[in-house]
């Protein structure tokens, strides 16, 4: 999160961690927590029907910076957040004897969907002012609540289905599309049309093969892979919050890493949040978003390596040309 106070802030870093987790009362088990991946995987594999989550988290702060600072009433927030659902559950931290910083927040299954985010704020009173906030987790942990392991990598979901009589019923006027890119939940997710080109799926699924085959295999990945970083971009791009003084927040999760990732090449030579105002500018005021088309096309390629994948694919099927016209 990228923000300018007006007011003194934490300049020290504060870091959040998941000590346990017991669900409806059971301890879950630790090897279903990723400390390196910073998540926590609740599988719902035997007990489908689990109501509520507490989460027991630890919270590392600045103390000599906090001890010394121009603040009082600090209070510690650890707050689990899911956008898709608009749901927000916050949990106040205490120190211990130890001198730690923990505490408890709840998350409601009910309320929930897919992944949530866990961060942690710190807040006091400064200049007078109540409930400002001085410091923020940088880096959230996230819980995933269909995963049986705790997997931080896997940022996009695929999802095989039959547009015209699949069970997505708000697929069916796209029948005629081989995949859609769907960017609205916590996790992107790309829809396969099982239906839209015979032995597509097979292909897709297959490994080895001619280099033919192979060629084709990696240009439709790189094809299906420019369409979502492309859809991921713009989703991320134009949802941007501010802050009271109008200036664009670093979203987190996967928008972050997708923005971080591709702005640099739609449009280079600008900082992030540089980039983030110009972005925001262009989308408010209506000049020069077209021209912004060609970078984010650019920029998708690039992460979806599209040239070197049609290289290799005319390179095979020019190989293969050759071989035809020998016989």
């Amino acid at each position: 999160m990228i923000r300018a106070f007006p007011y003194p802030v934490l300049f020290g870093d504060v870091a959040v961690r998941v000590l346990s987790v017991r669900v409806d009362g059971d301890e879950l088990p630790y090897s279903m927590i990723s400390p390196s991946g910073r998540t926590v995987a609740l599988h719902q594999a035997g007990r489908g029907s689990w109501e509520r989550a507490r989460l027991r988290v630890a919270v590392t702060v600045p103390d000599s910076e906090l001890a010394d600072g121009p603040w009082s009433d600090v209070v510690f927030l650890a707050t689990l957040s899911e956008k898709a659902t608009n749901a927000r559950a916050t949990g106040v931290l205490h120190r211990t004897a130890g001198g730690t910083v923990e505490g408890t927040v709840e998350l409601d299954r009910a309320r929930h969907h897919d992944r949530v985010t866990l961060g942690v704020s710190v807040v006091a009173t400064v200049d007078g002012v109540a409930g400002r906030l001085i410091g923020s987790g940088k880096e959230p942990w996230y819980v995933d609540l269909r995963a049986s392991t705790p997997e931080r990598g896997q940022e996009i979901e695929i999802v095989e289905t039959d547009f015209g009589g699949g069970e997505h019923e708000w697929l069916r006027p796209y029948r005629e599309s081989v995949w859609i890119v769907e960017t609205t939940g916590d996790m992107p997710t790309v829809y396969l049309n099982t239906a839209a080109v015979e032995g597509l799926i097979e292909l897709l699924h297959a490994r080895g093969g001619t280099p033919a085959e192979r060629a084709v295999r990696d240009m439709t990945h790189s094809m299906i892979a420019q369409d979502a970083w492309t859809a991921m971009f713009h989703s991320a791009a134009g949802d941007l919050d501010t802050d009271e003084d109008g200036t664009p927040i670093m979203p987190s999760g996967w928008r972050e890493s997708v923005l971080r990732s591709m702005l640099p090449h739609v449009l280079p030579g600008l900082q992030p949040a540089d980039a983030l105002h110009e972005i925001l500018q262009r989308r408010e005021k209506g000049y020069g978003w077209a021209e912004l088309q060609t970078g984010v096309q650019f920029a998708a390629g690039r992460r979806s390596r599209n040239g070197r994948n049609l290289t290799t694919a005319v390179r095979s099927l020019g190989a293969a040309l050759e071989a035809g016209g020998d016989r």
